[in-house]
């Protein structure tokens, strides 16, 4: 009995379109990060970037449970003292409609190089529309 491992020459990558229109942002991120891990493929390798392409449109309309618009803080610090800046949840819609979910699913991917790879793979568009048409990228069904 022999153990496959993926490589990068054997692993075949194709491409999902998720619609995020009201949706739950952590049941998107982590459906998303599974895709992009590879963890749905029955050739799954842990230290191989084997998942696949994802593109998620109408980020700008997802759905947060609870008072989370309100509540929910964005934190980055600039490295300097007092140097911390909070930002809500609805502010961040406001400005950078992607952001949320860029944020959320980098959250659940390795916090290696390996996961910057599968970072790269992620393709975010606020609206309804995207460029990779040419791909023929498949629909993805994420539970509401």
């Amino acid at each position: 009995m022999k153990t496959y491992m993926a490589n990068k020459q054997n692993v075949t990558r194709e491409w999902f379109v998720v619609d995020a229109e009201g949706v739950t942002l952590g049941r998107l991120a982590t459906e998303v990060a599974s895709v992009l891990k590879g963890k749905h493929k029955p050739t799954y390798t842990p230290h191989v970037n084997c998942g696949d392409n994802v593109i998620v449109i109408n980020a700008d309309k997802i759905v947060l449970t609870g008072k989370k618009w309100t509540d929910k803080k964005y934190y980055r610090h600039s490295g300097y003292n007092g140097g911390l800046t909070t930002t809500s949840a609805k502010d961040m819609m406001d400005k950078f409609p992607t952001r949320m979910v860029e944020m959320a699913v980098k959250g659940m991917l390795p916090h290696t190089k390996l996961g910057d790879d599968m970072r790269r793979n992620l393709y975010v568009y606020a609206g309804a529309n995207h460029p990779h048409q040419a791909q023929q990228p498949k629909e993805m069904k994420v539970t509401k």
